[in-house]
């Protein structure tokens, strides 16, 4: 055995591997001790939301500087609010209100909150569903619906612009969209909803893209990702991602035949002009399991995070050739996982349990090497909120801060 990091000697390594195999109806699962005591956990720092807010989205720019969006607010009609933490620092600064729109965003159900990313000179953007009640309504072909919304944190940094809505043509909202940025000024909008004259329910969903070149400015109108029938799972979440070579990432749950319910990665090489499936997770089931999914950068590959037969897991997936890892996932039931990779591509693995419709639950992890192996015992926290999940970042030493 290689001899194991200053993180994975602190942690506690172990012999055995978590590297479970493709995960299908016989799905094989390693079995490891869980450790009740969160403060034994040294690499990994537990934080609160700030100003008691759920639903926590955490992104770091090349600065150093960790930018955090957050809800608060009643569930049904609530509010999006923005901070950073400057390098070295640990309080977060004053927050600062991202929706104009009082009481636009929704919490109900997990997965339909805001989402945040970072683009050219590390621009804040942010985008969600407008299913809150607060939400001004928007009219497709006759009916009104829900808009999906859109804001970026202004030239000066110090207030985020009006939201838009980008929904031209591609209505019915109902699990939550993305949004994804990359250095060049590219940033890419994703929802999932329904095609034009859709008479298939989720079967006939789809995810739809709309696309900026000048750092959000404007946007064109939104298109096909994919012209495959996948369907759409309604009520789950989806996440993007962008890097600097002009690849996008989409993660989405399909719904074919409305039971075929795979954990769906679309990747695009020519910054969001046409998608092609790069994986697919099977599950098949014939309910919607209101899942959420995450997508990061570490030195091993593009990290893609999900839940599949009510596990999370995690792949790497190698962006110049393509190639996929073996999912790697803990015994344990689970949903809404996050997987953040440090500077030596350590990997932390985090996650919910116990949590459902409008009830709360605790926070797990466990720390993988960039090669997926275990190099700790998993660990659980104290509470999560009702509606809420976690996020997570790396800081430079190569601990762990984990957000709940």
């Amino acid at each position: 055995m290689s001899t194991p990091s200053p993180l994975a000697q602190k942690a506690g390594v172990r012999p055995s591997v978590a590297r479970a195999g493709r995960i299908g109806l016989g799905l094989l699962m390693a079995h490891f001790s869980f450790s009740l005591l969160a403060a034994e956990s040294d690499w990994v720092k537990l934080v609160r939301t700030p100003d008691g807010g759920i639903q926590p989205q955490a992104a770091v720019d090349r600065e150093g500087v960790v930018h955090l969006i957050y809800f608060k607010g009643d569930a049904a009609r609530g509010d999006i609010f923005y901070v950073r933490q400057e390098p070295g620092q640990e309080q977060f600064s004053k927050p600062i209100p991202v929706n104009s729109q009082r009481g636009s965003a929704m919490a109900m159900g997990t997965i339909r909150g805001a989402q945040l990313a970072l683009g050219k000179n590390g621009r804040v953007h942010v985008s969600w569903d407008g299913l809150g009640k607060g939400a001004q309504k928007v009219t497709v072909d006759g009916k009104e619906t829900a808009p999906f919304l859109y804001s970026r944190l202004n030239d000066a940094g110090t207030a985020f612009e009006p939201e838009r809505n980008l929904l031209t043509y591609a209505a019915g909202l109902d699990g939550g969209g993305s949004v994804a940025a990359d250095p060049q000024g590219n940033v890419y909008a994703f929802w999932h909803a329904s095609r034009p004259g859709n008479t298939n329910g989720e079967a006939g969903r789809a995810v739809f893209v709309a696309r900026s070149t000048d750092d959000g400015k404007t946007f064109a109108p939104e298109m096909l990702a994919t012209d495959q029938p996948t369907g759409a799972c309604g009520c789950c979440g989806m996440k993007a991602f962008a890097d600097g070579d002009g690849n996008v990432f989409a993660l989405y749950r399909a719904a074919s035949e409305k039971v075929n319910r795979d954990e769906t990665l679309l990747v695009s090489r020519d910054r969001g002009a046409s998608f092609a499936i790069a994986y697919s997770h099977p599950w098949k089931v014939a309910s919607c399991p209101m899942s959420s999914a995450f997508l990061a950068w570490s030195k091993a590959g593009i990290l893609v995070a999900a839940e599949t037969h009510s596990r999370v897991f995690f792949v790497r997936i190698d962006p110049k050739t393509g190639k996929i890892s073996e999912p790697v996932s803990p015994s344990n039931k689970g949903k809404h996982p996050v997987a953040i990779a440090n500077a030596k591509g350590e990997i932390l693995l985090a996650w919910t349990e116990g949590t459902g419709w409008n009830k709360g639950g605790n926070v797990a992890w466990q720390l993988f090497d960039q090669e997926g192996k275990e190099i700790s015992q998993k660990f659980r926290g104290d509470g999560v909120a009702p509606w809420s999940l976690v996020t997570a970042f790396a800081k430079p030493d190569g601990t762990f801060v984990l957000i709940h």
